[in-house]
C-alpha cells in the first residue's frame, strides 16, 4: 500500500494549519514543510505549536526544507544549518532538506563530488548532535552543481553518512538527469509531479510541473514501480510547482484522483 505525504509547495497559498487539514483529510502519513514560500515560516508560530498540532492530526513532521546551496559550503552556510536544525528539533520534524547550488559551478563529476562531500562531512556531526536525518535532493538541471545520484552515493559514503544521509528521489529530476541507477537503500522520500507538455528535457522548467495523471511524459508510475521493486516503502510526497495547481481554490479533488490514479498504476 503506497503512503503519500505533501509538500507545502503542492498549496503554498494555503497557511500552514489549512495545509494540515488537507493533508490528514486526504489521508496523507506526513507533510514537509518549507522556508521558502512567501511570509513568516510558519506564519510566526511557535515550531513546537506548529510539530503539536501535526501529530494531532496524526501526520509525521517528515522533513523542514530547506538550506539552500548547502554544497556551497562557508561558516554562514553552517550557522544557516544550524539554526534550521533548531527550528527541525523544536517542531519534531525527522529530518531537514539540503539543497545543492544551481548556477553553473562545480558541475562536472569531479568537483561536484569533492564539494558535495566537503559539505556532508561538515554536516553529518551537526546532524548527529541533533539527532536528525537529512534528506538530499540531486537537481536533474545541467547547471546544477550535484545532478546525478550516483555522485550523491560516493560522497555519502566517503563520509560514513549511510543512515543519516538519505536522497530525495524526484520523479522530475530524475528524468532530466537522463534517468541513470535508483538507489532505493539509500532513499528517504519521493518526490512526484508529471509533465503532459511534449518538450525536450532539456526545456523542462519548474512551471511545467503538475500532478501526476494518465498524460504524464516523465514516467512517474514506472520511476515509483522501480523503487519498490527494490524495497522502497517510504512516503510519496507530491511537490508540483505549476502555477495551474497553485491556483486552484480547492486542490482536495484534485490531489486525491492524483493519489487514485498512482495507486491504480502501481497495482
Amino acid at each position: 500500500m503506497l503512503s503519500f505525504a505533501l509538500n507545502h509547495m503542492t498549496a503554498p497559498r494555503l497557511g500552514w494549519q489549512a495545509f494540515a487539514d488537507l493533508a490528514a483529510g486526504l489521508g496523507c502519513v506526513g507533510v514537509e514543510c518549507r522556508n521558502d514560500l512567501p511570509g513568516v515560516l510558519f506564519g510566526g508560530d511557535d515550531p513546537a505549536t506548529v510539530g503539536a498540532a501535526l501529530r494531532a492530526r496524526g501526520l509525521r513532521f517528515l522533513a523542514l526544507a530547506e538550506v539552500k546551496m548547502f554544497n556551497d559550503w562557508s561558516d554562514a552556510k553552517a550557522a544557516e544549518a544550524e539554526a534550521l536544525m533548531k527550528i527541525a528539533v523544536a517542531a519534531g520534524a525527522e529530518a531537514i532538506s539540503l539543497i545543492p547550488r544551481n548556477d553553473g559551478v562545480a558541475t562536472e563529476r569531479d568537483e561536484s563530488l569533492r564539494v558535495t562531500t566537503h559539505a556532508l562531512r561538515e554536516i553529518l556531526p551537526m546532524l548527529r548532535g541533533h539527532g536528525l536525518k537529512a534528506m538530499v535532493e540531486p537537481l536533474g538541471f545541467a547547471v546544477c552543481s550535484l545532478r546525478y545520484k550516483d555522485v550523491l552515493a560516493k560522497a555519502i559514503e566517503a563520509v560514513g553518512g549511510d543512515g543519516t544521509f538519505f536522497m530525495v528521489h524526484d520523479t522530475f529530476h530524475h528524468a532530466l538527469a537522463g534517468f541513470g541507477p535508483i538507489y532505493p537503500e539509500l532513499t528517504g522520500i519521493v518526490h512526484v509531479s508529471g509533465v503532459t507538455d511534449m518538450i525536450y528535457l532539456d526545456d523542462m522548467r519548474d512551471p511545467h510541473r503538475v500532478l501526476v495523471d494518465a498524460d504524464d511524459v516523465l514516467g512517474n508510475v514506472a520511476q515509483i514501480r522501480t523503487l519498490q521493486a527494490g524495497g522502497y516503502v517510504g512516503p510519496i510526497s507530491f511537490e508540483p510547482f505549476a502555477p495551474s495547481v497553485h491556483a486552484l481554490d480547492t486542490p482536495f479533488a484534485a490531489l486525491a484522483a492524483s493519489m487514485a490514479h498512482i495507486r491504480a498504476a502501481c497495482g
